[in-house]
């Protein structure tokens, strides 16, 4: 992923880091920026993503609150289309939350490398 003129490389960083979460898993806010080395500052990581621009293709559906839950209010399209995204991944929504114990991303390296899906 290319860094844009005179952008931080933080954005940068958090935009790779995005884009590695694979298909059927999810993160959160504050792991991603943890990941990037700004912890503490979940609340970057949404700006960062909330500005990427529909032109560029992150699996922003992959991201979540750390409690599991959407940053999207109940009922809202983005709501809706985040639940249908990861529902067509395999990944369970109830209640508008999904397990991030089961479905987090490298929470668990046994549990990645062998857990059956």
């Amino acid at each position: 992923m290319k860094q844009a003129l005179g952008e931080k490389p933080e954005y940068a960083a958090i935009r790779r880091v995005i884009a590695a979460i694979p298909r059927g898993s999810v993160t959160s806010y504050g792991e991603i920026a943890v990941r990037v080395g700004l912890p503490g500052r979940a609340r970057l990581v949404g700006r960062v993503l909330g500005n990427a621009g529909a032109g560029v293709k992150l699996p922003w559906h992959r991201v979540l609150r750390s409690n599991g839950r959407f940053a999207f209010s109940p009922g809202s399209r983005g709501f809706r289309e985040q639940r249908a995204r990861l529902l067509e991944e395999g990944v369970a929504v109830i209640a508008g939350r999904v397990d991030i114990a089961r479905y987090g991303w490298q929470r668990n390296l046994d549990a990645e490398l062998w857990a059956m899906r």
